[in-house]
């Protein structure tokens, strides 16, 4: 795909391990549709995770404030500064398009993969992606498409079917195989601050949420509950510093308390959960519900505010903050191992997203259920109801019917892109993953 101005956009496959697969491409250009298939490809022939690594121009307007940033001496802005310095080397493409030291990397990693990290971690906000394939148009910070682009494979730098070249670790196999550059410190800090921003994301959009409800509802129990999740960012904001500049984890940081506190909201959240699943199970089926029914088990239900409403973010906070919590652990486990960080990342990942997938799903799928009720009249000797009465009857069903809205009780495997902006003096910016 390319535009009126013929933009080139260097692609290079990346391994997390000393892997082989036959060599596909011969550097020349292919289109969005191409790669998608190309990765998919790639995933499915290699036994070690592949990912793409793509480097555009960054955007004029660029919403910083949605991602983490790293500065120049981070280990991940380190091996991606000689990364590029390597790939330019070898390849003029590569030079021309890095030359001005700001540019906004992406790297996609293949469904395949995506799934392994937890469907909760690299299922991104929002996507205004091309169906079927990575993002080819160029948008701007409102997401208003500027340009399109060709995407080309470039020599050098472990480009599928390219044999040789700057950080390759090994030369050509016999019968048309490639060696691919191991990158595995990139794609693992890469994703590592990715999905940490995606966790920290989810953590602002719920306690703005808990914070309006919470000045509706004035109870002080919950208040408390949310004031003591909120505690815990500080302990995970100074452990994920400490732990992506490579450092030890210590118990002055205070993560193991922070820990226990949002496991306790974690046990709350489980015991809410259980008991909405055996509320609605006591529901007449297929029959129209009394709202006065609905709220006394989902009280505040039928109101913009709710203690139903406020326990939904106060499990959406201790969730992202758990799964926050365990890209800190996966990555220390990938430190303490480094024959394969990568692997060792996601399989301590996997070890603690089980129960946080069970438990986001359980909420969506409740979510789901009460969007489908139907409202029953009120019950009432008056063949004629006041207008009030009507007009809370439709806001209710209104507000009922919208609970479903943005619930994913089981979403489909996508490749997933995590965006790096790097700037002149060599510092990054890791935004939350999207879906590609």
């Amino acid at each position: 795909m390319t535009d009126d101005r013929n933009t080139t956009v260097p692609v290079w496959t990346l391994a997390t391990a000393d892997v082989r697969v036959p060599a596909l491409t011969a550097g020349e250009s292919m289109t969005a549709e191409r790669l998608a298939e190309l990765r998919g490809v790639l995933a499915a022939l290699a036994d070690e995770p592949i990912v793409t690594l793509e480097v555009h121009a960054l955007p004029e307007k660029i919403d910083r404030n949605r991602g983490i940033r790293l500065d120049a001496v981070s280990p991940l802005a380190q091996h991606l500064s000689e990364f590029v310095t390597r790939a330019s080397r070898s390849s003029l493409t590569t030079a021309k398009v890095t030359a001005s030291g700001e540019n906004l990397y992406r790297i996609v990693v293949p469904a395949k993969y995506a799934t392994q990290l937890g469907q909760g971690l690299l299922r991104s906000m929002q996507s205004k992606a091309v169906a079927g394939g990575i993002r080819g148009p160029i948008v701007d910070a409102a997401g208003k498409i500027v340009g399109g682009v060709s995407f080309v494979p470039v020599g050098g730098a472990a480009a599928a079917g390219t044999a040789g070249g700057a950080g390759v670790t090994a030369g050509a196999v016999a019968a048309g195989g490639t060696a691919l550059t191991v990158a595995a410190p990139l794609v693992l800090m890469a994703v590592a601050v990715g999905v940490s921003a995606h966790a920290d994301h989810k953590r602002q959009q719920a306690i703005e949420h808990i914070t309006d409800l919470l000045e509706q509802l004035h109870q002080d129990k919950l208040d408390d509950e949310h004031s003591a999740l909120d505690g815990c960012r500080a302990a995970i904001d100074k452990a994920t510093a400490i732990l992506l500049d490579e450092g030890k984890l210590g118990v002055s940081l205070g993560l193991d308390s922070a820990v226990h506190t949002i496991d306790t909201a974690l046990s709350k959240a489980g015991t809410r959960l259980a008991r909405w699943q055996k509320a609605l199970d006591g529901l007449p089926e297929g029959e129209p519900v009394q709202l006065a029914a609905l709220t006394e088990s989902f009280p505040g239900i039928d109101d913009h505010g709710g203690t139903f409403r406020t326990h939904l973010e106060l499990a959406s906070l201790a969730i992202a903050l758990k799964r926050r919590v365990a890209v800190l652990q996966a990555v220390e486990h990938a430190q303490k191992e480094p024959g394969n960080p990568f692997r060792n990342f996601t399989s301590a990942l996997q070890r603690d997203q089980q129960s946080l997938d069970a438990l986001e799903s359980g909420i969506a799928a409740v979510l789901v259920r009460l969007s489908t009720l139907e409202l029953a009249r009120p019950s009432a000797r008056r063949p004629v109801f006041t207008p009030n009465e009507v007009d809370r009857l439709l806001r209710s069903a209104h507000r009922l019917h919208r609970l479903g809205d943005g619930a994913v009780v089981d979403s489909r495997a996508t490749d997933v892109a995590i965006e790096i902006a790097r700037d002149k003096d060599g510092s990054v910016v890791v935004f939350p993953p999207l879906a590609a």
